[in-house]
């Protein structure tokens, strides 16, 4: 399946006119549909809520876009959860599950009423100390260890993670919240990154239903939500096949009708926390190439780098490329596309197959809408980029101007750098 780039070459040529490369862009037709799509795939499900993984992509213009078609926010910390509030999304909009978490964000947390996910059963005591008594609604993060394995092989391995109540824990868990007088109760699990397969989320929703149902027997306890969690994951590579959320959504309803019904848990409200299928195809780093070189192997340099975009340069992950302008050109030059950081990992592509590339052309870096922007950092002095929206109408919004060196200096205000200039 060949991959489109959401912007044009014209487009590009005329936005950089007021902002310069390198640039994330977004699509707001496709945020849009995607949403929609999301949405009608469980409305089978009377309490079904989209708690979008603010990680993912923490820009509010972006998260108010999603919130419009009904998603919440999914929230691991302090900022996010502040962020959320601002666009006054908050009560049990916001889902907060965070791992060794200070007692100053469960503080904030209780503050604006979202809902607790707690990530260890130390934390119960810990929670309760810090607000006096505990919320009425509280859910548990459940890790059945070993390896989650499906038909297409070994997904993840969640004994090796530092997440969530062993199955030990988490029944003696919800006993407990129950003597301390919590009234609404939920789970939730994840157990793999990134599945490019429409059975993840039923064979997972299976585990986490059945656990329900054995929640219920053996402590009285009747789950009112269930949190399937992240794990969609988008096809990076063009010869792969994309998950059909629909068909994702419908696996989901037979098994609740298989497991949670009988069980006379047919009320049970089933949550996603969905990022990277959220927006992940629907962002794209827009880049110049500035410079070529001509050593042991063909290099182009471009005016980003890893810290616009990690994922390459930590995972080796595959990020597709396009030139603008060079769409259907035969790709007959093999290229590793450089970024300018001292560190010879700092390159979106090794070895690979485009057009040939002159400096000034236009490269689109494909799927960068979650965990792109969001992971980036300042090593070598280098300035996160500006991020724009691209309208439904065709216009294009800024939604976060690029840094400045005064922004870089401007936590050490214990010393005068300009001052010093």
């Amino acid at each position: 399946m060949k991959k489109i780039p959401f912007v044009t070459k014209e487009k590009v040529e005329e936005i950089v006119q007021s902002y310069p490369t390198p640039f994330h862009i977004y699509d707001e037709k496709g945020i849009r549909e995607n949403a929609k799509a999301v949405q009608e795939a469980f409305a089978w499900n009377k309490g079904f809520k989209e708690y979008f993984a603010v990680k993912a992509c923490p820009n509010p213009f972006l998260i108010q876009i999603l919130h419009e078609h009904g998603a919440g926010c999914d929230c691991s910390s302090l900022t996010e959860l502040m962020l959320s509030n601002a666009l006054g999304i908050k009560g049990d909009d916001i889902m907060f599950s965070s791992n060794e978490t200070p007692a100053e964000e469960y503080e904030y947390c209780a503050k604006v009423g979202g809902i607790i996910n707690l990530d260890d059963i130390t934390h119960i005591e810990f929670v309760e100390k810090i607000l006096g008594k505990l919320p009425e609604t509280m859910s548990c993060r459940y890790n059945p260890g070993g390896v989650f394995q499906m038909s297409n092989g070994i997904m993840d391995n969640p004994g090796d993670a530092k997440y969530g109540f062993t199955a030990k824990q988490l029944f003696e868990g919800y006993r407990i919240l129950k003597e301390k007088g919590v009234k609404h109760f939920g789970l939730h699990a994840f157990l793999a990154s990134n599945t490019v397969t429409n059975e993840y989320y039923p064979q997972l929703a299976r585990q986490l239903f059945e656990v329900a149902v054995e929640v219920k027997e053996r402590t009285g306890v009747e789950l009112e939500f269930i949190n399937l969690s992240g794990g969609v994951g988008i096809p990076y590579m063009p010869e792969q096949a994309g998950n059909d959320i629909r068909v994702i959504g419908e696996g989901v309803r037979q098994v609740y009708e298989e497991v949670l019904v009988p069980a006379g848990l047919g009320e049970v409200a089933i949550y996603t926390e969905m990022g990277r299928f959220m927006m992940g195809p629907y962002g794209a780093l827009v880049t110049k190439a500035i410079h070529e070189k001509h050593t042991y192997k063909e290099y182009i340099g471009v005016d980003a780098c890893a810290v616009n975009l990690m994922r390459p340069a930590m995972y080796g992950a595959y990020h597709h490329i396009t030139v603008l302008g060079k769409e259907d050109a035969v790709c007959d030059h093999k290229y590793d596309v450089a970024g300018s950081l001292c560190e010879n990992n700092d390159k979106f592509a090794i070895d690979r197959m485009l057009p040939e590339i002159e400096k000034g052309d236009y490269l689109v870096i494909h799927d960068t809408g979650a965990h792109g922007y969001a992971m980036g950092y300042n090593y070598n002095g280098k300035l996160k980029s500006a991020e724009l929206l691209l309208k439904e109408d065709g216009s294009v919004q800024l939604i976060r101007r690029a840094e400045t060196p005064q922004d870089y200096f401007a936590t050490l205000d214990c010393f005068d750098i300009y001052g010093k200039l």
